[in-house]
This record gives C-alpha cells, sequence and structure tokens, in this order.
C-alpha cells in the first residue's frame, strides 16, 4: 500500500468507528429515538343536545370550538370550568355567536338530554350539551384521548373521575390546544377572538 494512503485509511477508519460508538451510545442512552407525529385529538361522532339536536364533528366547523368533559352530578369542577366558560362567552360579547361551547357528558346513563337541558339552565344558553348511548360517547371520548372512569361511592352510588381539561379546537374542527381559563375572562375572550 502507498505510505501517503495508508495513513489516510487509519484515520478514515478511525473516524468512522468514532461514530459508530458515538451512534451505539447515543442510542443507549435513550438519545435516539424515532420522532413521531403528535396524537390526533378528535374524529367523527354523533350525539345529541339538550335540545333533541344531533350534533357531529361537521358542526365543529366554520367557528373555533371549546368542548368540555364532565358530568351533571360533578360536585365542583364541572360547575366552575362550566360558569368560566360562560363567563369568557359574555366577555366577548356579539363575537360569542362567532364561537361553539359544548359540555360533553362522561356519564351517558345519569346525564340524559333532559337532564342537560336543565343542568345547563344555570349557564350560558350558547353552551350546548351533548350526551347519547353510551357507545358513542366511548367513542368521542377515545378520540379526544379523556380519561373517564366510574368511582363507587359508599351510599352504593358513583361519582366519576375524568379528564377535566378545556379542549380548543380551530374553525376546521382540528385541536388547536388546552383552553386556559385561570385568567380574566377579558383575558380569554380576546385570545379567543384571535380565532374567529
Amino acid at each position: 500500500m502507498d505510505r501517503t494512503i495508508r495513513p489516510l485509511v487509519i484515520v478514515a477508519a478511525f473516524g468512522a468507528s468514532l461514530v459508530v460508538g458515538l451512534v451505539i451510545m447515543l442510542w443507549a442512552l435513550g438519545g435516539l429515538r424515532t420522532v413521531t407525529a403528535p396524537a390526533s385529538i378528535g374524529g367523527p361522532f354523533q350525539l345529541t343536545d339538550q335540545a333533541g339536536q344531533t350534533v357531529t364533528e361537521q358542526n365543529l366547523k366554520g367557528k373555533p370550538t371549546l368542548i368540555f368533559f364532565g358530568f351533571t352530578h360533578c360536585p365542583d369542577v364541572c360547575p366552575t370550568a362550566l360558569f368560566e366558560i360562560s363567563e369568557v362567552l359574555k366577555a366577548m360579547g356579539k363575537d360569542a355567536d362567532r364561537v361553539n361551547a359544548y359540555f360533553v357528558s362522561v356519564d351517558p346513563e345519569r346525564d340524559t338530554v333532559a337532564t342537560m337541558k336543565d343542568y345547563l339552565s344555570s349557564f350560558d344558553p350558547r353552551l350546548k350539551g351533548l350526551t347519547g348511548e353510551p357507545q358513542a360517547v366511548a367513542k368521542l371520548l377515545s378520540a379526544y384521548r379523556v380519561y373517564a372512569k366510574k368511582v363507587p361511592l359508599k351510599d352504593g352510588n358513583y361519582t366519576m373521575d375524568h379528564t377535566a381539561l378545556i379542549y380548543l379546537m380551530d374553525r376546521n374542527g382540528q385541536f388547536i390546544a388546552p383552553f386556559n381559563l385561570k385568567r380574566t375572562p377579558e383575558e380569554a375572550a380576546r385570545d379567543l377572538k384571535r380565532h374567529l
């Protein structure tokens, strides 16, 4: 082998072994992970609102949408969130008509259309409650990656443990981000108006 080529081969082999060693070390330390797209949130559904009207994913299109999952027997988190959503809608003024706001039941066994109608009468009239057959609700919960579990109580009744996020969807029905209500209604309303 030519004397000028031999050092180059040695340097190239050394460099290649360094690269291979670095790749193996990064892999072992967990530094090389495959990049995957974020999990999609949302999808097709068919439920009924408190007026008995059918609502599907098509109803989300054309307006930004706030969606909160809860149940009417919820003692604190759900009524608080619905009150805060109502305050944001009020702070939006006439622009609130350009927003969808849905309260989706995670407890369809107790949350009938009539129950939802009665419960939501305490909140902003633009807030729609959605319920339906348990299988239809379960399909929507899965599509939105919502955790919901029945928790038995000592008196033989039950409560529901559930995800308490408010989902903000864009005008095409695509998930944007959780909507933050831990601010004044006016600040939240300004943020929501950016998506009109």
